[in-house]
Parts: C-alpha cells; sequence; structure tokens
C-alpha cells in the first residue's frame, strides 16, 4: 500500500487536492469514484517528489522547521510505545501542509510494505539528509530508535533556532539599508531636479559636486531600467560564476580569511560538522561513516576538503584531531577538544562541547556586527543625504556672494 496524491473534480465541478492509501493508482480512482469524486490525476508521492527534485525549480525539500516538527512529533510518539507505521500515520495526519504529509505517508508506505524506515527516508533525500538517514540506520540497527530519534528532535530543533535567530537579528539592518535606498533613489529622481532647476535657468557656473549629483539624477530617471537590468545581469553572473567549482572554492578561501566574516563562517561551519560527527557517533555509525557524512553538511569547499583529506589519514591509522588540525582551517579549541575526547574516551562529549562553543562564539559575533552594522548605516545615510543638500545649498551660497 503505497500514498498517492490526487486531484479530483466533486459533484459541483470543484477541483479537490488531496492525499489517499491504495495498493495501486487504479485502486485510488476507485476510491474517490465511491466518495463521488471524479479522478483527473493520481500520482504516486515517491514519484511525484522524485520529478520535483529533478526539476529546475526552487521548491526542494522540506523546510528546516516542518523538519523539526515532524521529528520531534515521530520521536515522541515512537517513545510512547506506538507502533512506527502508526506513529508515522499520525504525523502525516497531523500535518496541514499537502507536501510534507504527502511526504510522511510515502515513507510509511516503505516501512509498510517490509522496508526500513531509512529506506524509507531515503525515497525522498531532499527532505531527508543523508545525516538524518544515516542516523536513522544506526538507530534501527541498534534498537534505539527512540533515543535515536530523540537526538535528531534536539539537533534538527538547535539548527532551526540558529537559523531563525540569523534570520531575525538581520531583518532591522536589511530594511533600514532598503529605506536608505529608497530615500536617495527619491531625492535623486523627483527633489533635486526640481530644486536644482532654478539654478540651471540662472546661467551660472554650477559647482562640481552639484554638477555631479545632477549627473546622478538625470541617470536615475532616464535609465532606470537599465540600473534595475544590469544589477539583475550582476547578481546572476555572480551566481553562475560562483556555482563553478574553481571560482567557487577561490571565494570560499577567500570568505574565511574575511576578517569577521571568515570567522563566522568557519565557525558556523564547525559547528555544523563536530555537531553532526556528535550525533552520528553517539549512534552507533561507523567513524569513517560519520566523518564522511559530517563533511557532506559543510558548505565551505577548503573545509571539506580537509575533511576528506582527514579522513583519509584516519583510515590509515591516524588520530581525528591530529588529521583535522593539519589543515589549519579549523579552529585550535575545536581541535584542542577532539584531542582531549580522544584522549579521555569522551569524544562524543567533546564534540558537544565544541559545537556548542563555535555556536556560542557565531551568535557573539553576529551580535557584535549587527551592533556596528547598524549604526554605520545611519552614519553612510547622513552622508549621502549630507552631499546632496550641500550639492542644493552650494549654489544658494554662490548667488548670495554674487548679490552682495
Amino acid at each position: 500500500m503505497g500514498a498517492f496524491e490526487y486531484v479530483a473534480l466533486d459533484g459541483a465541478g470543484k477541483e479537490k487536492r488531496g492525499i489517499l492509501e491504495g495498493d495501486t493508482p487504479r485502486h485510488v480512482r476507485q476510491i474517490l469514484r465511491e466518495r463521488a469524486l471524479l479522478p483527473l490525476k493520481v500520482t504516486e508521492s515517491a514519484e511525484k517528489e522524485s520529478r520535483r527534485q529533478g526539476s529546475l525549480g526552487l521548491r526542494r525539500g522540506i523546510s528546516a522547521s516542518d523538519l523539526a516538527l515532524l521529528t520531534r512529533q515521530l520521536a515522541t510518539l515512537v517513545q510512547a510505545g506506538l507502533p512506527l507505521e502508526e506513529a508515522l500515520l499520525a504525523v502525516g495526519q497531523q500535518s496541514e501542509k499537502q507536501r510534507v504529509q504527502s511526504i510522511v505517508l510515502g515513507v510509511r508506505s516503505k516501512v509498510m510494505e517490509g522496508h526500513s524506515l531509512a529506506d524509507g527516508l531515503g525515497d525522498f533525500p531532499q527532505a531527508f539528509p543523508s545525516l538524518y538517514r544515516a542516523t536513522a540506520a544506526a538507530g534501527e540497527q541498534s534498537g534505539h530508535l527512540d533515543t535515536v530519534l530523540e537526538r535528531l528532535a534536539d539537533y534538527t530543533e538547535s539548527q532551526q533556532a540558529i537559523r531563525q535567530q540569523m534570520r531575525n537579528a538581520l531583518i532591522y539592518p536589511i530594511v533600514m539599508l532598503l529605506f536608505v535606498v529608497l530615500i536617495v533613489i527619491l531625492m535623486l529622481a523627483y527633489v533635486v531636479p526640481k530644486v536644482v532647476q532654478v539654478f540651471t535657468q540662472s546661467g551660472g557656473e554650477l559647482p562640481a559636486l552639484t554638477v555631479a549629483v545632477i549627473g546622478a539624477s538625470d541617470f536615475i530617471r532616464d535609465w532606470w531600467w537599465a540600473l534595475i537590468i544590469g544589477v539583475i545581469a550582476v547578481v546572476a553572473g555572480l551566481r553562475w560564476l560562483l556555482a563553478q567549482d574553481g571560482p567557487k572554492r577561490g571565494w570560499h578561501r577567500i570568505k574565511l580569511r574575511l576578517p569577521v566574516f571568515g570567522k563566522i563562517s568557519r565557525g558556523f561551519n564547525t559547528a555544523q560538522f563536530t555537531r553532526t560527527l556528535g550525533i552520528l557517533a553517539g549512534s552507533g555509525v561507523p567513524v569513517l561513516e560519520a566523518l564522511r557524512i559530517s563533511g557532506e553538511v559543510i558548505d565551505n569547499l577548503p573545509m571539506r576538503e580537509a575533511v576528506a583529506e582527514a579522513t583519509s589519514r584516519i583510515r590509515e591509522g591516524a588520530g581525528i584531531a591530529r588529521s583535522l588540525g593539519a589543515s589549519k582551517l579549523f579552529p585550535p579549541m575545536t581541535i584542542h577538544l577532539l584531542a582531549s575526547g580522544e584522549a579521555s574516551g569522551e569524544l562524543e562529549a567533546m564534540l558537544d562541547k565544541a559545537s556548542g562553543n563555535q555556536e556560542r562564539e557565531i551568535q557573539g559575533l553576529i551580535a557584535a556586527m549587527l551592533g556596528l552594522l547598524q549604526p554605520l548605516i545611519v552614519v553612510v545615510m547622513g552622508i549621502m543625504v549630507l552631499l546632496i543638500v550641500l550639492a542644493i545649498l552650494l549654489p544658494i551660497f554662490e548667488l548670495n556672494t554674487l548679490v552682495q
């Protein structure tokens, strides 16, 4: 029995969408007819999700908040002693989003066919990353799926909380920046031309600053469409360029060397890596496999390649801390904690401490950066408005001089 998404018409000709479980698409169509619905389209959830993943659209996977919520619900129900297929059915039915419901019921159908939970999650790789699937597989093999799901729930919720904090912290500076740009554009496009028109008609020579502001004003009014196209072209070109391996790797190396952003990038990737490695190691995943999966969650290419090189050294018998420290890309505190964990046999605890340490440092850096960014935006706005005001006042001062 599988999960199928359907599109059907009711007796009034109104389109209805939903999800039904059935053995085949034909069986689902029969169920729809018994409910006085005319089936238009019936598609298996796994097949539809596979087409979504292969498309060029932006909508892939599910959101971090949805993943955190369904993981917590599943962990709670499994810990309560509910059979896995019933827990998946309850989680799917509780979701208000059709796509999440479709994915969860698709996983359930795979489980009901006799496959493991990890196999069911594997049909939806964009929704459930490799960390998620490997951890679930380890939990099933060890017989502690409830404990492992609890770990996954904690992990997904912590990651969602960090992302939410970063988004919330960036809202105010972004709004202020847009407000500044809008004010300057309005002043250059509408205010400056009307005020300066009086001085241009007098035929006198205008100051250089006034001429420059008038030129900027004319350009914005006459070529605003070209400016928009140019910005879009530059953004699209940069995105295409940074999608190539060579330029992308070079940019990632530059990011690691930037004064503040480099520390944030290094800390964020290190926190992701150590948190993931700690969960996998604590769930019973072999170390080499855990390192491979943990390396995949790192966004920075040089750091990801450093983990791959370290994995090769570890396979030959070297220690984790020494192998990772050879790249000089991971924070020294993290390397020291890993070395301590290896020496004491408490690697999982030290990995958890390392990730927590990096997360706290990132939050402090972001708070400090935003604390500087907000007054900096105000200062920049004040300077730009001052230049525009000076461009208007300088001709007035010259007229007063001529009158005297």
